[in-house]
């Protein structure tokens, strides 16, 4: 494409356009500020983050009191871009949370999600019901239960189309201006006195503020400070297909998360299914890799451990036929926080990474703040909470 007269030079560079980036740039455009965003793929594309057909949303959320305003912001966010799109892709199926009464419950770095979970629900007036494992039973008899199990039930909590809310976001990001530049590949971000300079394989620019939203590729992007503290992990997901698909469809399953045992990798997850089986998924902590050489293949010896270790005993519904698989990455923290700030010293540049595996409920709201951020110079607080280590 041809670099018209000014569009090297734009307010806002937006550097990758998954789930954060496409909320970011639509924000951004929406001021009426001049804005590019760039991405070395032609999004939504599947080599991230953000892909893979479904997403949770979970109002209540375990990992702690400064996620929850941005999920409740992000539900409606995405309700008002339905509304002006005509495309549906917030679904609030019910949301199951379970373990067993007395035992821990590990997710991101966190031993009483459950708890947790109950505790925010609470604090903020989210509707939710608690279950002992007879309720839980009666009304998702799916789930092959111990008996001593305890369940927290969101109505409102769901599944989002990763893949609709960043092909949406773009389509009204360009509608208000924004310019979309796929299949460009970032070469280099670099200080230049109290400006950032961007190299790509087509261009050189020097805007007023480069947002990087990069995901899996920020570490490689970025200065020590910030690629330090951040580790690229490769998650599963795998569709297995249910007997009964009926029994399985989003009128009739919900989203749940399952902490069956005590242990930190005791747990899985899964959704309604959606046309092409139930997915489940687990998550990993202990190996690294990176976006390029990522292996993309999932090994029937992965898909027999999934299937063995998760869900033949808990999910007697589901064949050990699976019906696909896919593999994405987390960009994560060692305590499974967010990262979104400005670096110290790159006062024209704002980092939104890592989002640690639980980042897409948030990432309509995190893009409407870092656009605010971007244009105002100013922290909001609700990503105050997020900047440890990173504010100059």
């Amino acid at each position: 494409h041809l670099m018209a007269g000014g569009s090297l030079h734009p307010d806002v560079l937006v550097i990758g356009l998954g789930a954060m980036g496409s909320a970011t740039l639509l924000h951004v455009a929406a001021t009426g500020a001049n804005v590019i965003g760039v991405d070395q793929h032609s999004p939504p594309h599947p080599f991230g983050s953000s892909h893979g057909e479904s997403r949770i949303t979970r109002q209540a959320v375990g990992e702690g009191a400064a996620f929850v305003p941005l999920v409740l912001r992000s539900h409606q966010l995405w309700r008002d871009l339905e509304a002006e799109s005509d495309i549906r892709v917030l679904h609030e199926c019910g949301g199951l949370i379970l373990a067993r009464s007395g035992q821990a419950s590990h997710m991101h770095a966190e031993p009483d999600f459950l708890g947790q979970t109950i505790a925010l629900a609470r604090q903020f007036g989210i509707a939710h019901e608690v279950w002992d494992a007879t309720r839980i039973g009666a009304r998702f008899p799916q789930f092959s239960l111990q008996g001593d199990e305890t369940g927290y039930f969101e109505p409102g909590a769901g599944y989002l189309n990763p893949e609709a809310c960043i092909r949406t976001q773009l389509q009204m990001a360009a509608r208000r201006g924004a310019r979309i530049h796929t299949q460009e590949r970032v070469l280099s971000i670099r200080r230049q006195g109290q400006s950032t300079v961007v190299q790509t394989d087509r261009a050189r620019y020097t805007p007023g503020t480069v947002i990087v939203t990069a995901g899996p590729w920020l570490p490689s992007l970025m200065p020590d400070a910030v690629r330090t503290r951040l580790r690229v992990q490769r998650q599963v997901l795998y569709w297995f297909s249910p007997h009964d698909a009926g029994g399985f469809s989003p009128g009739a399953f919900p989203v749940f998360i399952w902490h069956w045992g005590n242990g930190p990798d005791d747990v899985f997850y899964g959704f309604p299914d959606l046309g092409g089986g139930v997915k489940v998924a687990t998550e990993q902590t202990a190996k690294e890799t990176n976006p390029d050489n990522v292996e993309r293949q999932v090994s029937t010896a992965e898909v027999a451990t999934m299937f063995d270790t998760h869900i033949r005993s808990r999910l007697p519904g589901l064949d050990s036929q699976l019906m696909s698989s896919a593999t994405c990455l987390y960009t994560a923290t060692p305590d499974a926080r967010f990262v979104i700030g400005r670096p110290a010293g790159w006062p024209s540049t704002i980092v939104v990474s890592a989002c640690s595996g639980h980042g897409f409920k948030h990432s309509a709201a995190i893009g409407e703040a870092v656009a605010d951020m971007a244009l105002s110079g100013k922290t909001p607080a609700v990503l105050a909470p997020f900047g440890a280590g990173l504010i100059s």
